[in-house]
């Protein structure tokens, strides 16, 4: 459990001084962050930190999927890419820097009932890749046969190619065709003859609009939504997502609602 001495419960959500350990470039603006910390322990696959810039002038923290879990050395790793002062702020930060972090937050993919002779199938895009790392280790783990296809832009983008192929059978597509195959992840989805236990996908929204509709009556079929927050605790609103099949006007909260919901559920 983590000590009352180094968190604060806001619910079931907790704040802590965590500390930098590692940090590299992994690809033009993106950025791999290690963090330490006892809230490790409390992380579910599909999680996301919300984390205050050091700096005066930024007001917002900063929401980042969490990338990988290792709650036996109290480490976790984060995927951002620089969108702006903040993330850039972040890049810069030396380490051993220590790092004031609201979370976990939201819910993450069901990962349950899953194991020996399933098979689940991971659809991830660009930056929205970083958080299926984690589905896919714990999956492995569990017996189950993973097959994973991730598209980026350029073969420039590409990132978690190798940590995610130690687990699960990995297709790399690139819009450009200078790596992998040539086009979409829908070129590859569609193309899957096999039938599977479980679906999981991050990525931009026109990807998992395709995702959302393919396996729209999937009994098992997640997808994972980013969106601007503000407060992150469900209080502001600014992050709904309205729902489908709904007599009257309804929505949800990504950031505690989701980010993770059921394909056929979101209106996308």
């Amino acid at each position: 459990m983590v000590s009352d001495s180094c968190k604060k419960r806001f619910g079931k959500i907790m704040m802590e001084e965590m500390e930098l350990v590692a940090q590299e470039e992994i690809a033009p603006r993106i950025y791999s962050m290690i963090l330490k910390g006892e809230m490790v322990v409390q992380m579910l696959p599909g999680q996301f930190l919300h984390i205050r810039v050091p700096d005066g002038s930024k007001l917002l923290r900063r929401p980042i999927s969490i990338s990988e879990i290792d709650p036996e050395t109290q480490t976790c790793r984060l995927i951002y890419r620089i969108e702006g002062g903040g993330t850039a702020i972040f890049s810069q930060l030396p380490i051993g820097s220590k790092l004031s972090i609201m979370g976990p937050q939201g819910n993450g993919f069901d990962l349950t009932n899953l194991g020996q002779g399933q098979k689940a199938l991971i659809i991830g895009g660009g930056i929205g890749v970083p958080p299926l790392v984690q589905v896919a280790k714990q999956l492995h783990e569990q017996g189950v046969e993973v097959k994973v296809v991730v598209g980026f832009a350029t073969k420039e983008a590409v990132i978690l190619e190798e940590e995610l192929s130690q687990v699960a059978h990995v297709t790399v597509t690139t819009d450009d065709g200078s790596y992998g195959i040539k086009g979409y992840v829908s070129t590859i989805v569609d193309s899957m003859d096999q039938e599977f236990d479980a679906i999981y996908s991050c990525g931009a929204p026109g990807m998992l609009k395709y995702v959302n509709t393919k396996f729209h009556d999937h009994p098992r079929a997640y997808i994972s939504m980013e969106s601007r927050m503000a407060c992150g605790m469900g209080a502001c609103y600014a992050c709904v997502v309205h729902l489908e099949n709904e007599s009257q006007a309804a929505n949800k909260r990504v950031c505690e609602d989701g980010p993770v919901f059921e394909t056929g559920t979101i209106v996308m």
